[in-house]
Protein backbone atom coordinates (compact mmCIF):
# COMPACT_ATOMS: atom_id res chain seq x y z
CA UNK A 1 0.00 0.00 0.00
CA UNK A 2 1.02 3.41 -0.68
CA UNK A 3 0.29 6.41 1.16
CA UNK A 4 1.17 10.27 1.58
CA UNK A 5 0.70 11.26 5.09
CA UNK A 6 0.79 15.26 5.66
CA UNK A 7 2.23 16.14 9.74
CA UNK A 8 1.10 19.28 11.17
CA UNK A 9 3.36 19.45 14.04
CA UNK A 10 1.52 22.46 15.33
CA UNK A 11 2.50 24.13 18.85
CA UNK A 12 3.92 23.16 22.56
CA UNK A 13 4.44 19.65 22.86
CA UNK A 14 3.15 19.20 19.05
CA UNK A 15 6.66 19.01 17.29
CA UNK A 16 7.61 16.52 20.70
CA UNK A 17 5.06 14.01 20.34
CA UNK A 18 4.27 14.01 16.68
CA UNK A 19 7.80 13.14 15.72
CA UNK A 20 7.52 9.92 17.57
CA UNK A 21 3.83 9.12 15.77
CA UNK A 22 5.41 9.73 12.72
CA UNK A 23 8.75 7.67 13.63
CA UNK A 24 6.54 4.43 14.52
CA UNK A 25 3.91 5.07 11.25
CA UNK A 26 7.88 4.87 9.06
CA UNK A 27 8.74 1.70 11.01
CA UNK A 28 5.20 -0.17 10.31
CA UNK A 29 5.56 0.48 6.79
CA UNK A 30 9.12 -1.16 6.82
CA UNK A 31 7.44 -3.90 8.46
CA UNK A 32 4.36 -4.65 7.30
CA UNK A 33 5.60 -3.48 3.50
CA UNK A 34 4.10 -0.68 3.00
CA UNK A 35 5.30 3.05 1.09
CA UNK A 36 4.19 5.31 3.54
CA UNK A 37 5.79 9.14 2.57
CA UNK A 38 5.42 12.60 4.34
CA UNK A 39 5.25 16.17 4.27
CA UNK A 40 5.09 18.51 7.17
CA UNK A 41 3.34 21.91 7.24
CA UNK A 42 2.45 24.83 9.80
CA UNK A 43 -0.72 25.51 11.75
CA UNK A 44 -1.58 27.39 14.68
CA UNK A 45 0.53 29.75 17.21
CA UNK A 46 3.70 28.66 15.18
CA UNK A 47 1.80 29.35 11.57
CA UNK A 48 0.39 33.20 12.98
CA UNK A 49 4.55 33.81 13.70
CA UNK A 50 5.49 32.70 10.21
CA UNK A 51 2.55 34.16 8.16
CA UNK A 52 0.27 35.87 9.96
CA UNK A 53 -2.60 33.01 9.54
CA UNK A 54 -3.29 30.17 11.89
CA UNK A 55 -3.83 28.15 9.05
CA UNK A 56 -1.91 28.96 5.49
CA UNK A 57 -2.93 28.23 2.31
CA UNK A 58 -0.06 26.45 1.76
CA UNK A 59 -1.22 24.15 4.71
CA UNK A 60 -4.68 23.59 3.47
CA UNK A 61 -3.28 22.84 -0.71
CA UNK A 62 -0.97 20.22 1.77
CA UNK A 63 -4.06 18.62 3.72
CA UNK A 64 -6.00 18.19 0.53
CA UNK A 65 -3.78 16.29 -1.43
CA UNK A 66 -2.74 13.61 1.14
CA UNK A 67 -4.55 10.62 2.44
CA UNK A 68 -3.97 11.68 6.37
CA UNK A 69 -3.11 13.87 8.37
CA UNK A 70 -0.79 13.52 11.87
CA UNK A 71 -1.35 16.29 13.92
CA UNK A 72 -0.25 17.59 17.23
CA UNK A 73 -1.63 20.73 19.46
CA UNK A 74 -2.64 23.79 18.77
CA UNK A 75 -2.54 26.86 21.64
CA UNK A 76 0.05 29.39 23.22
CA UNK A 77 -0.64 30.97 26.56
CA UNK A 78 -0.34 34.70 25.43
CA UNK A 79 -3.80 33.82 23.71
CA UNK A 80 -4.85 32.54 26.50
CA UNK A 81 -4.31 35.68 28.92
CA UNK A 82 -5.63 38.24 25.69
CA UNK A 83 -9.65 37.33 24.92
CA UNK A 84 -9.47 40.26 22.83
CA UNK A 85 -6.94 38.56 19.91
CA UNK A 86 -8.68 38.85 16.88
CA UNK A 87 -6.12 35.91 15.33
CA UNK A 88 -5.90 32.87 17.39
CA UNK A 89 -4.22 29.32 17.12
CA UNK A 90 -7.68 27.65 17.19
CA UNK A 91 -8.92 29.64 14.67
CA UNK A 92 -6.56 26.91 12.17
CA UNK A 93 -7.76 24.32 13.63
CA UNK A 94 -11.56 24.93 13.04
CA UNK A 95 -11.16 26.25 9.93
CA UNK A 96 -9.39 23.21 8.84
CA UNK A 97 -11.80 20.88 9.98
CA UNK A 98 -14.44 22.80 8.33
CA UNK A 99 -12.72 23.24 4.54
CA UNK A 100 -11.94 19.18 5.08
CA UNK A 101 -15.94 18.63 6.01
CA UNK A 102 -14.42 16.86 9.09
CA UNK A 103 -17.49 16.63 10.25
CA UNK A 104 -17.00 13.41 12.96
CA UNK A 105 -14.75 13.28 15.70
CA UNK A 106 -14.46 9.49 17.15
CA UNK A 107 -12.75 9.42 20.42
CA UNK A 108 -12.09 5.90 21.74
CA UNK A 109 -11.75 5.57 25.61
CA UNK A 110 -9.40 2.95 25.80
CA UNK A 111 -8.32 1.77 29.37
CA UNK A 112 -5.05 -0.81 29.56
CA UNK A 113 -5.36 -2.79 32.78
CA UNK A 114 -2.16 -1.51 34.21
CA UNK A 115 -3.30 2.12 34.08
CA UNK A 116 -6.03 1.60 36.18
CA UNK A 117 -4.53 3.13 39.46
CA UNK A 118 -3.61 6.38 37.43
CA UNK A 119 -7.54 7.37 37.58
CA UNK A 120 -8.94 9.31 40.29
CA UNK A 121 -11.68 6.87 40.13
CA UNK A 122 -11.77 3.69 41.82
CA UNK A 123 -10.48 0.56 39.95
CA UNK A 124 -13.30 -1.80 40.24
CA UNK A 125 -15.82 1.40 38.54
CA UNK A 126 -13.55 1.63 35.73
CA UNK A 127 -12.55 -2.47 34.71
CA UNK A 128 -13.75 -3.29 31.55
CA UNK A 129 -14.77 0.50 30.29
CA UNK A 130 -14.61 0.68 26.42
CA UNK A 131 -16.20 3.45 24.91
CA UNK A 132 -16.41 5.04 21.56
CA UNK A 133 -17.77 9.09 21.41
CA UNK A 134 -19.07 10.40 18.26
CA UNK A 135 -18.45 14.20 18.75
CA UNK A 136 -20.19 16.40 15.98
CA UNK A 137 -17.70 18.72 14.88
CA UNK A 138 -18.79 21.22 12.31
CA UNK A 139 -22.16 23.04 13.92
CA UNK A 140 -22.95 23.98 17.74
CA UNK A 141 -21.29 27.65 18.99
CA UNK A 142 -18.21 27.10 17.68
CA UNK A 143 -19.24 28.10 14.42
CA UNK A 144 -22.59 30.14 15.04
CA UNK A 145 -23.04 33.98 15.18
CA UNK A 146 -20.90 35.68 17.97
CA UNK A 147 -21.95 38.76 18.73
CA UNK A 148 -20.63 41.64 21.71
CA UNK A 149 -22.27 44.87 22.75
CA UNK A 150 -21.10 48.15 21.92
CA UNK A 151 -20.31 48.97 25.97
CA UNK A 152 -18.99 45.21 25.83
CA UNK A 153 -20.89 44.49 29.02
CA UNK A 154 -23.28 41.52 26.90
CA UNK A 155 -22.33 39.29 24.47
CA UNK A 156 -23.93 35.86 23.06
CA UNK A 157 -23.38 32.78 20.63
CA UNK A 158 -25.47 31.02 18.79
CA UNK A 159 -26.03 27.69 19.30
CA UNK A 160 -27.05 26.30 15.90
CA UNK A 161 -27.87 22.88 14.22
CA UNK A 162 -29.19 21.81 10.78
CA UNK A 163 -30.83 18.59 9.99
CA UNK A 164 -28.41 17.39 7.68
CA UNK A 165 -25.62 17.54 10.02
CA UNK A 166 -26.95 15.47 12.56
CA UNK A 167 -27.91 12.60 10.00
CA UNK A 168 -24.58 12.32 8.63
CA UNK A 169 -22.96 11.91 12.28
CA UNK A 170 -26.09 9.79 13.69
CA UNK A 171 -25.16 7.22 10.61
CA UNK A 172 -21.96 6.90 10.99
CA UNK A 173 -22.04 6.28 14.78
CA UNK A 174 -25.26 3.88 14.53
CA UNK A 175 -23.12 2.08 11.63
CA UNK A 176 -20.01 1.61 14.89
CA UNK A 177 -22.40 0.42 17.25
CA UNK A 178 -23.50 -2.26 14.82
CA UNK A 179 -20.09 -3.77 14.94
CA UNK A 180 -19.71 -3.62 18.58
CA UNK A 181 -22.62 -3.89 21.03
CA UNK A 182 -25.02 -2.82 19.60
CA UNK A 183 -25.85 0.04 22.27
CA UNK A 184 -25.82 4.26 21.78
CA UNK A 185 -26.16 6.62 23.61
CA UNK A 186 -27.52 10.21 22.00
CA UNK A 187 -26.06 12.59 24.54
CA UNK A 188 -28.41 16.65 24.44
CA UNK A 189 -30.42 19.11 26.26
CA UNK A 190 -33.55 18.60 24.68
CA UNK A 191 -35.60 20.08 27.99
CA UNK A 192 -33.93 23.44 27.32
CA UNK A 193 -32.53 23.68 23.81
CA UNK A 194 -34.66 24.12 20.61
CA UNK A 195 -30.98 23.42 18.73
CA UNK A 196 -31.19 19.44 21.19
CA UNK A 197 -34.30 19.05 20.05
CA UNK A 198 -33.71 19.05 16.62
CA UNK A 199 -30.97 16.28 17.75
CA UNK A 200 -33.30 14.30 19.56
CA UNK A 201 -36.07 14.35 16.88
CA UNK A 202 -33.40 13.78 14.11
CA UNK A 203 -31.43 10.81 15.87
CA UNK A 204 -34.87 9.33 16.88
CA UNK A 205 -35.43 8.99 13.11
CA UNK A 206 -32.31 7.85 11.97
CA UNK A 207 -32.58 5.14 14.80
CA UNK A 208 -35.51 3.45 12.78
CA UNK A 209 -32.95 2.64 9.98
CA UNK A 210 -30.83 0.56 12.77
CA UNK A 211 -33.74 -1.65 14.41
CA UNK A 212 -30.74 -4.16 16.03
CA UNK A 213 -29.47 -1.17 17.58
CA UNK A 214 -30.56 -0.50 21.33
CA UNK A 215 -31.26 3.95 21.38
CA UNK A 216 -30.97 5.39 24.59
CA UNK A 217 -31.60 9.16 24.85
CA UNK A 218 -29.66 11.33 28.34
CA UNK A 219 -29.36 14.84 29.00
CA UNK A 220 -25.41 16.43 29.37
CA UNK A 221 -26.23 17.16 32.85
CA UNK A 222 -26.96 13.24 33.44
CA UNK A 223 -24.51 11.87 31.19
CA UNK A 224 -21.78 13.77 32.91
CA UNK A 225 -22.49 12.41 36.22
CA UNK A 226 -23.16 8.81 35.06
CA UNK A 227 -19.72 8.63 33.32
CA UNK A 228 -18.07 8.60 36.58
CA UNK A 229 -20.86 7.12 38.21
CA UNK A 230 -20.97 3.69 35.87
CA UNK A 231 -18.96 4.43 32.84
CA UNK A 232 -19.65 0.29 31.94
CA UNK A 233 -23.38 1.45 31.18
CA UNK A 234 -21.62 3.27 27.49
CA UNK A 235 -20.74 1.72 24.35
CA UNK A 236 -21.33 4.39 21.28
CA UNK A 237 -21.92 7.96 22.64
CA UNK A 238 -23.51 10.15 20.00
CA UNK A 239 -23.59 14.09 21.10
CA UNK A 240 -22.90 17.55 19.56
CA UNK A 241 -19.71 19.93 19.31
CA UNK A 242 -19.73 21.53 22.67
CA UNK A 243 -21.38 18.62 25.25
CA UNK A 244 -18.17 16.20 23.05
CA UNK A 245 -15.84 18.66 24.06
CA UNK A 246 -16.69 18.32 27.84
CA UNK A 247 -17.54 14.79 27.85
CA UNK A 248 -14.56 13.37 26.20
CA UNK A 249 -12.55 15.45 28.40
CA UNK A 250 -14.10 14.23 31.37
CA UNK A 251 -13.49 10.77 30.12
CA UNK A 252 -9.94 11.28 29.71
CA UNK A 253 -9.58 10.54 33.59
CA UNK A 254 -10.81 7.27 32.76
CA UNK A 255 -8.02 6.24 30.81
CA UNK A 256 -5.73 7.99 33.57
CA UNK A 257 -4.10 10.70 31.75
CA UNK A 258 -5.37 13.23 28.65
CA UNK A 259 -1.71 11.45 27.45
CA UNK A 260 -3.28 8.52 26.58
CA UNK A 261 -6.13 9.30 24.52
CA UNK A 262 -6.35 9.40 20.50
CA UNK A 263 -8.95 11.11 18.01
CA UNK A 264 -9.99 10.70 14.83
CA UNK A 265 -11.74 13.72 13.01
CA UNK A 266 -13.72 11.80 9.79
CA UNK A 267 -15.67 13.02 6.70
CA UNK A 268 -15.81 12.49 3.87
CA UNK A 269 -12.12 13.01 2.21
CA UNK A 270 -8.77 13.11 4.02
CA UNK A 271 -8.80 12.16 7.97
CA UNK A 272 -7.43 14.29 11.07
CA UNK A 273 -5.70 12.45 13.44
CA UNK A 274 -4.73 13.61 16.93
CA UNK A 275 -4.00 13.27 20.73
CA UNK A 276 -6.79 14.83 22.36
CA UNK A 277 -4.31 16.31 24.32
CA UNK A 278 -3.53 20.36 24.20
CA UNK A 279 -0.28 22.46 23.17
CA UNK A 280 1.06 22.30 26.97
CA UNK A 281 3.20 25.22 26.83
CA UNK A 282 4.27 24.62 30.54
CA UNK A 283 6.36 21.68 29.66
CA UNK A 284 7.33 21.85 25.95
CA UNK A 285 10.91 21.14 25.34
CA UNK A 286 11.49 19.38 28.45
CA UNK A 287 11.11 16.16 27.68
CA UNK A 288 8.32 15.73 29.76
CA UNK A 289 5.30 15.33 27.52
CA UNK A 290 3.59 11.52 26.78
CA UNK A 291 3.66 10.69 23.44
CA UNK A 292 1.68 7.31 23.57
CA UNK A 293 -1.65 9.60 22.25
CA UNK A 294 0.17 10.39 19.16
CA UNK A 295 1.60 6.67 19.06
CA UNK A 296 -2.38 5.76 19.23
CA UNK A 297 -3.48 8.12 16.56
CA UNK A 298 -1.50 5.98 14.29
CA UNK A 299 -3.13 3.32 15.41
CA UNK A 300 -6.02 5.04 13.93
CA UNK A 301 -4.88 6.40 10.68
CA UNK A 302 -3.85 2.72 9.77
CA UNK A 303 -7.10 1.37 11.16
CA UNK A 304 -10.14 4.03 10.27
CA UNK A 305 -7.52 5.59 7.32
CA UNK A 306 -6.07 3.11 5.62
CA UNK A 307 -8.19 -0.16 6.78
CA UNK A 308 -5.02 -1.67 8.18
CA UNK A 309 -6.56 -3.36 10.43
CA UNK A 310 -3.81 -5.89 12.03
CA UNK A 311 -1.47 -3.16 11.42
CA UNK A 312 -3.37 -1.16 13.88
CA UNK A 313 -3.89 -3.70 16.51
CA UNK A 314 0.32 -4.30 16.36
CA UNK A 315 0.95 -0.76 17.13
CA UNK A 316 -2.12 -1.05 20.51
CA UNK A 317 0.01 -4.23 20.94
CA UNK A 318 3.53 -2.14 21.04
CA UNK A 319 1.93 0.39 24.02
CA UNK A 320 0.19 -2.08 25.77
CA UNK A 321 3.87 -4.03 26.03
CA UNK A 322 5.40 -0.85 27.41
CA UNK A 323 2.74 -0.44 29.88
CA UNK A 324 2.96 -4.25 30.91
CA UNK A 325 6.45 -4.41 31.51
CA UNK A 326 5.93 -0.91 33.70
CA UNK A 327 7.20 1.73 31.89
CA UNK A 328 5.49 5.12 32.40
CA UNK A 329 5.78 8.48 31.66
CA UNK A 330 5.39 10.81 34.62
CA UNK A 331 1.73 12.50 33.87
CA UNK A 332 1.02 8.06 34.14
CA UNK A 333 2.91 7.13 36.65
CA UNK A 334 1.65 6.61 40.74
CA UNK A 335 3.53 5.96 43.86
CA UNK A 336 3.74 2.46 42.87
CA UNK A 337 5.67 2.93 39.93
CA UNK A 338 9.40 1.46 39.29
CA UNK A 339 11.52 4.99 39.60
CA UNK A 340 13.95 3.81 36.67
CA UNK A 341 10.79 3.01 34.78
CA UNK A 342 9.70 6.56 34.28
CA UNK A 343 10.53 7.87 30.85
CA UNK A 344 10.85 10.89 29.02
CA UNK A 345 8.93 11.80 25.86
CA UNK A 346 11.96 10.06 23.94
CA UNK A 347 12.84 7.31 26.16
CA UNK A 348 9.24 6.40 26.10
CA UNK A 349 9.18 6.87 22.13
CA UNK A 350 12.35 5.06 21.46
CA UNK A 351 11.38 1.99 23.12
CA UNK A 352 7.86 1.75 22.02
CA UNK A 353 9.68 2.35 18.24
CA UNK A 354 12.50 -0.84 19.52
CA UNK A 355 9.41 -3.12 19.91
CA UNK A 356 8.32 -2.94 16.57
CA UNK A 357 12.04 -2.78 14.90
CA UNK A 358 12.36 -6.18 16.72
CA UNK A 359 8.96 -7.06 15.27
CA UNK A 360 10.95 -6.65 11.78
CA UNK A 361 13.79 -8.23 12.67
Amino acid sequence: MKKHILVIPGDGIGPEVTAWGKAVLEQVGKTFGHEFTFDEALMGHVAIEATGDPLPDETLEKARKSDAILFGAVGHAKYDNDPSAKVRPEQGLLKIRKELGLYANLRPIMLFDELLQASSIKPEILQGTDILFFRELTGDVYFGEKTRSEDRQTASDLMIYHRYEVERIAHKAYQAAQQRSKRLCSVDKANVLESSRLWRETVQEIAKQYPDVQTEHMFIDNAAMQLIKNPKQFDVVLTANLFGDILTDEASQIAGSMGMLASASVGESTGFYEPIHGSAHDIAGQNKANPLASILSVALILEIGFGLIEESKAVVALVDRALKEGYRTGDIADSNSDKNKILGTAEMGKLVLGYLESKQS
